[in-house]
C-alpha cells in the first residue's frame, strides 16, 4: 500500500483571538494585530495587547502558507482515494495528525465545510492603507480560489474617514462584507463607554460602506445603557440604524464580568445593570423603533436571552415583537425556568421547555439552587457573564 503524503509540520500562519459567530466556518487570516482604539469600557478582548500593522509581505506569506496547506490537503485527499474532495475522512486525518498547526486544521475545516468564507482578523482592518489592503485582497483571491466571500471587522470612525471611492476599490479587490460594532447610537452613552465615536460618524461610516456596495453587519448591545439610559439607548440606536439600513443587525447583550473596565462603574454604583426581563423590554422598544429599513435582525449568541428574536424587516417585525411580548407575559416562575434553561445552553426560546421535555429537569435544577441557599438571579448572572 502506498504511503500517504506527509503533512508539513512547519506550515502555519498567524491568527487572532476572535471572530463573529457567523464566521464559525471561515478561514481566519490576521491582517492587523489587536485593536487600534482598545479603550471601550465594555470590551475585554484586546486589553493589555498592543495594536500593530502587519506588513504586506507578512500577510502574503501567511496567504502562501494557507495555499500550501490547501495543496497538501487536496493531495492527501487524492492519495486517500477521494479525488480531491475534502471529506470527513480527510479532515479527520488532518485533525488527528499531532504535528500540524491549528492554522492547518482551520484550512482543513474550511475546505470541508465549503463555505468559501474568509474572515480577516483583528479589530479594524480598514485602518490599513487602502492600496495595501486592496493588494492583499487581490493576492488572497488569486492564491485561494475557493474564497467566495471575504469579510472583516472595522470601526465606524475609520469607515467614516474612508471615501466611498476608496471603499469601492476595496470591494472590487475582493472585500464583500464589513462587521461594525455600533453598540449604541446615543451620544452620552458613547462618551460614557469611551467608544471613541459619535452617532454622526457611525451614520457616515455605515453609509459609506453601503454606498461602496459592500454588505454591512452592525452589532447592537442591549443593556448597554443600564437603568439610567435604557430607553434613550434603544431609541437612539434604532434611529441611527434607520439612517444606515445595514444588511444585518446583530444583537449582543451586555455582560459585565470582573475583568472589564465597566465592572468598576458597576461596583461604584455609577452603572446599574438591567435584569433579563428589563433587557427584553429594551429590545422590544428598539425593534419597535426600527422603521423604513430592510435589515435582517439576528440574535445569534448565547449571551442573548431569546435566540429566535430575528427576521427580515419590515415583514418579520410583528413576529419578533410577539416573541418578546409572549415572554414578558409569562408568570414569574415560567420566566425563571426559561432563564435557567437558556443559561444552561439547552433552550433557544421559551416554548422549548415543554417541546423538548425539559420541565422536570429544570424544576429540579431550580430546587437545587434554592436548597443551596444561593440566589437564582445571581447564579444565572454568573453563568451569563462566563460566556464573555
Amino acid at each position: 500500500m502506498t504511503a500517504l503524503p506527509a503533512l508539513d509540520p512547519t506550515l502555519t500562519f498567524e491568527q487572532g483571538p476572535i471572530r463573529p459567530p457567523s464566521e464559525a466556518r471561515s478561514l481566519l487570516l490576521r491582517f492587523t494585530r489587536n485593536c487600534p482604539w482598545n479603550k471601550c469600557k465594555f470590551c475585554p478582548v484586546y486589553k493589555r495587547r498592543t495594536f500593530s500593522r502587519r506588513s504586506l509581505e507578512e500577510i502574503k506569506a501567511d496567504i502562501d502558507a494557507a495555499a500550501e496547506m490547501r495543496r497538501e490537503i487536496l493531495a492527501l485527499s487524492k492519495a486517500m482515494g477521494h479525488g480531491g474532495d475534502v471529506s470527513a475522512e480527510v479532515v479527520n486525518r488532518v485533525f488527528s495528525t499531532p504535528t500540524v498547526s491549528d492554522a492547518f486544521r482551520n484550512v482543513a475545516g474550511w475546505l470541508y465545510y465549503g463555505t468559501g468564507n474568509v474572515f480577516l482578523q483583528d479589530a479594524n482592518n480598514l485602518v490599513m492603507k487602502p492600496e495595501v489592503l486592496a493588494e492583499a485582497l487581490r493576492y488572497l483571491r488569486e492564491k485561494l480560489p475557493e474564497a467566495k466571500r471575504v469579510t472583516t471587522y472595522a470601526r465606524s470612525s475609520t469607515a467614516a474617514q474612508r471615501s466611498v471611492e476608496e471603499l469601492t476599490m476595496l470591494r472590487k479587490a475582493g472585500l464583500d462584507r464589513v462587521h461594525v460594532g455600533l453598540e449604541t447610537g446615543y451620544d452620552p452613552l458613547l462618551k460614557f463607554m469611551n467608544k471613541g465615536v459619535t452617532a454622526a460618524k457611525q451614520i457616515k461610516g455605515g453609509q459609506n460602506i453601503k454606498a461602496a456596495g459592500m454588505e454591512l453587519s452592525e452589532y447592537v448591545m442591549p443593556g448597554l445603557g443600564g437603568r439610567k439610559w435604557w430607553r434613550e439607548h434603544a431609541v437612539a440606536t434604532a434611529e441611527v440604524l434607520n439612517q444606515i439600513n445595514p444588511d444585518f443587525i446583530r444583537l449582543r447583550t451586555l455582560r459585565v464580568p470582573e475583568r472589564i473596565e465597566l465592572h468598576k462603574d458597576l461596583v461604584a454604583g455609577d452603572f446599574v445593570k438591567l435584569s433579563d426581563d428589563e433587557t427584553a423590554e429594551e429590545i422590544r422598544l428598539f425593534i419597535a423603533t426600527l422603521e423604513g429599513i430592510t435589515s435582517t435582525i439576528t440574535s445569534d449568541h448565547m449571551m442573548n436571552l431569546i435566540e429566535t428574536v430575528g427576521g427580515k424587516l419590515p415583514e418579520d417585525k410583528p413576529k419578533m415583537l410577539a416573541i418578546l411580548d409572549d415572554y414578558l407575559a409569562l408568570p414569574d416562575h415560567e420566566r425563571l425556568l426559561y432563564r435557567i434553561c437558556r443559561r444552561m445552553g439547552r433552550c433557544r426560546e421559551p416554548r422549548d421547555i415543554d417541546r423538548m421535555g425539559l420541565r422536570s429537569d429544570l424544576e429540579s435544577n431550580l430546587a437545587r439552587i434554592e436548597a443551596s441557599g444561593h440566589n437564582a438571579d445571581e447564579v444565572l448572572n454568573e453563568l451569563a457573564d462566563s460566556m464573555v
